[in-house]
């Protein structure tokens, strides 16, 4: 085997390459090793350097260098306590979206809510995230794309939480009944026309992330649905885009709710907090 058919030397050769192209070239390149290795990063370092390089690594890398989100190319995110699958139809999980089960922990203490409500789940992201941290809830995760909703039942499957969740396409919560202790919903909230970077606006589904001209159709829609479904004691908690806490506010003041929020690691206000 000669140093060129090594890892160690696939890695330092694909980070020279990511680096045309924006992200952290020296971390993406490990991540892609280890998924092309099939193995966690750390073993890969600790004890893989000096193995072969798979041909499967040369793939993933030229299919980052097109800008394909890194969630697709490698097939999966962590979020929360869970890993979950994801590829085109479905929104990748953010960490940002974290801050609404951190605030949905907060809200119930030492209890648990019992019925779930996850409007817009994706491929099932807040919803089996909630439903790991409580193991005898139960929930339903609404969407309006079946291709999200597959990679939503295949997570459940993997997880073995397939017998605690039900999901349905839907109209955000057109024809759903309650209550529910909890709500979360990570609406779309970009506006119209924003200039995002290529790896979103090439590859993931629009209809996950641009609502209107302003950003704000989705708050429209959900505003005047959600109190007849909230439980007594319980918490919606819904994420909105950076600069948009006012005007999400006030939708939801004007249906008499109360509000807080909560700021994600970056300090953004990302989670709106609505209790009756």
């Amino acid at each position: 085997m000669s140093k060129a058919d090594t890892v160690r030397r696939a890695l330092a050769d694909a980070e020279k390459r990511l680096a045309a192209i924006p992200g952290s070239p020296r971390h993406d390149a490990a991540i892609l090793m280890a998924a092309a290795l099939d193995m966690p990063m750390a073993q890969m370092l600790l004890s893989y350097l000096d193995t072969y390089a798979p041909a499967r690594f040369e793939e993933l890398v030229r299919r980052r260098l097109t800008r394909e989100p890194m969630g697709y190319v490698v097939g999966r995110v962590g979020f929360w306590t869970i890993d979950l699958d994801v590829g085109p139809g479905a929104l990748i999980p953010r960490a940002d979206t974290e801050s609404l089960i951190d605030a949905a922990v907060a809200h119930f203490g030492e209890r648990a809510p019992a019925r779930i409500l996850d409007l817009g789940t994706g491929p099932g992201t807040l919803l089996l995230a909630a439903l790991d941290q409580w193991p005898e809830a139960r929930g339903l995760g609404i969407d309006a794309s079946e291709d999200a909703l597959a990679w939503a039942r295949g997570n459940a499957a993997r997880l073995d939480l397939a017998d605690r969740a039900d999901w349905r396409r839907g109209n955000w919560a057109d024809g759903i009944e309650g209550p529910f202790e909890l709500i979360l919903c990570n609406p779309p909230y970009v506006e119209a026309g924003a200039d995002l970077p290529p790896d979103v606006s090439r590859f993931e589904p629009a209809s996950a992330l641009y609502a209107g001209a302003d950003g704000l159709d989705a708050y429209r829609a959900l505003a005047p649905q959600l109190a007849r479904l909230l439980a007594p004691g319980g918490v919606t908690c819904l994420e909105m885009g950076a600069g948009q806490e006012k005007a999400v506010a006030d939708l939801f003041a004007r249906e008499h709710f109360t509000i807080e929020s909560r700021r994600d690691l970056r300090g953004i206000a990302r989670c709106l907090v609505l209790t009756r």
